[in-house]
């Protein structure tokens, strides 16, 4: 009985370790893939620079400290000069460069897991989802080998590359998706939109995100619906993505990319799709390297150039200074250091985090979620979980676009958001066009939020618009109101916005200079 018992415990520890098991090549194009991904985020915010990074802008450094949670880390707040925070972004791309190539690569994680950690504090109104998971997903990364293949580590160590990791570590980046997904499906199965299918085909009626092939898919609302379908029993049936393995998972994981990519091509929600599939990568596994070897030799592919590739970039690699510093005492100590800092994380962040999701967490005390000086530093540090609620429990059903009525000094009225006459018209019938970036859409979203709650970020915007208007235009502006206006999508109305009901809403009045505020009625739709 007893051996019975040792061979039923062996074969359980053996297939959890398979389950939570990452390929070192899988690391390795991860690692280069977060790294681009950093390297493409400072470059497309960069667009903004001015606007959005600096106190020239609309979030100067006091704004963002003011309502970022408490103890927000940030080294951009070191410092309020702009060439300074033009540097410490480009600092930023050195170190993301670093991690791909994979020098010294733990080092390259934690300097750019705190950067990135520091850009998203330094402007907290344009962020997303997309910044939370990739936060995430940064920090357990630290906690992986990274840089065991295919990076100048690798070329300078002192044997061989360990073919695959499993532990502690892997399980938590690889139940990080998980538990993002499947708790989006618990918010998703709460509203009948989801479990009746007509969510997606709503989704695509909403112009101020989606463009390129949205057009072409609202032509085809039965399959927009059966897509809801299948989305929804994916994210109920997502703890399967650790559960399965080999060539079943490999379907699975193909299942999420693909619909990931769906999003690419016909939502503009900015990077959470390339995010979300960085993290599916993890899940492929030895299998996937050996059916990719297996179909290049079945089609005849020289795969010959990609080792002559490695071993030019190995020659490369090796030609580049790596000095050792440590001993054998040296590298223990270093061992221990990993082994306590990962005990730590998993005592306080995982378990204690658990306890916001588990109804009887908040029995002793009548209150729920993790103790608060563990919520503060996760906070702190921007690796606290979100409720994970995307489109969840009820999808917006609801388009929307900003008209922002202002008076001059010469007592003409003008639209300032869309520089135009005053109307409250639509100011394209792609709504995505209102915003130049798809980070200004989620900072309007804040505008608008901080306006019905009361903060100043509306204010500090209308200021900005007036300072702004009056040295573009030689003209001073008075006084300006923000609106903002809603048109209910319906089945019936996906592909037609003209018979829309329409409603707007004023949320912000504003004196410019040393004006009293004084709201500017809309005129008719």
């Amino acid at each position: 009985m007893r051996a019975q018992l040792d061979r039923l415990a062996t074969r359980f520890r053996t297939n959890l370790a398979e389950c939570v098991r990452i390929d070192t090549r899988t690391l390795a194009v991860f690692r280069v893939f977060v790294g681009l991904l950093i390297v493409a985020d400072v470059l497309l915010r960069s667009r903004n620079f001015s606007y959005f990074y600096t106190d020239d802008g609309v979030v100067p450094q006091s704004l963002a400290r003011e309502l970022s949670a408490d103890g927000a880390v940030s080294i951009y707040h070191l410092t309020t000069d702009p060439t300074l925070i033009a540097a410490l972004m480009g600092l930023q791309v050195l170190i993301a460069i670093q991690l791909i190539v994979g020098y010294r690569t733990r080092l390259a994680t934690v300097l750019s897991f705190l950067f990135v950690v520091s850009l998203d504090h330094h402007n907290p109104f344009v962020l997303s989802y997309a910044d939370t998971l990739f936060r995430l997903l940064l920090f357990w990364a630290i906690f992986l080998p990274l840089g065991e293949r295919w990076s100048i580590d690798a070329v300078h160590a002192d044997r061989e590359p360990r073919t695959s990791v499993a532990g502690v570590a892997s399980a938590l980046i690889l139940g990080q998706m998980v538990f993002m997904y499947f708790l989006n499906w618990y918010h998703k199965s709460q509203d009948e939109l989801w479990t009746g299918g007509e969510a997606t085909p709503l989704i695509m009626g909403l112009d101020d995100m989606s463009y390129l092939f949205v057009g072409v898919a609202r032509q085809f609302p039965t399959l927009l619906e059966l897509g809801t379908h299948l989305w929804y029993y994916m994210l109920m049936f997502s703890w399967l993505l650790i559960l399965l393995v080999g060539r079943k998972r490999m379907a699975l994981v193909g299942l999420f990319m693909g619909g990931h990519a769906s999003f690419i091509l016909t939502v503009r929600i900015g990077a959470f799709p390339y995010v979300a599939i960085a993290g599916l990568l993890l899940f492929l596994q030895a299998q996937f390297w050996d059916d990719l070897k297996a179909v290049a030799d079945r089609l005849g592919v020289d795969t010959t150039w990609s080792a002559d590739v490695r071993t030019r970039l190995a020659a490369s690699g090796a030609t580049v200074p790596y000095p050792r510093l440590g001993s054998s005492s040296l590298e223990r100590a270093k061992s221990g250091l990993y082994s306590v800092s990962l005990a730590v994380v998993v005592v306080s962040l995982v378990l204690f985090s658990a306890v916001s999701y588990v109804p009887i967490g908040g029995v002793a005390d009548g209150g729920g979620g993790p103790p608060e000086p563990v919520d503060d530093v996760a906070s702190s540090f921007g690796v606290d979980q979100p409720e994970w609620s995307v489109f969840a429990p009820t999808p917006r059903t609801t388009d929307r676009y900003y008209v922002f009525p202002a008076e001059t000094a010469d007592g003409e009225r003008i639209d300032v958001y869309n520089e135009r006459p005053l109307t409250f018209d639509r100011p394209s019938d792609e709504l995505h066009t209102q915003y130049d970036t798809y980070r200004e859409r989620f900072y309007m979203n804040s505008v608008r939020r901080g306006g019905f709650d009361d903060t100043d970020v509306p204010s500090v915007l209308a200021e900005h618009i007036c300072t702004t208007w009056a040295d573009e235009n030689d003209v001073e502006l008075t006084h300006l109101t923000m609106y903002v206006v809603y048109e209910d999508v319906t089945l019936e109305t996906i592909d037609d916005h003209e018979n829309r009901e329409k409603r707007s809403a004023q949320f912000y009045s504003h004196g410019c200079g040393d004006a009293e505020p004084k709201p500017i009625a809309e005129p008719e739709f």
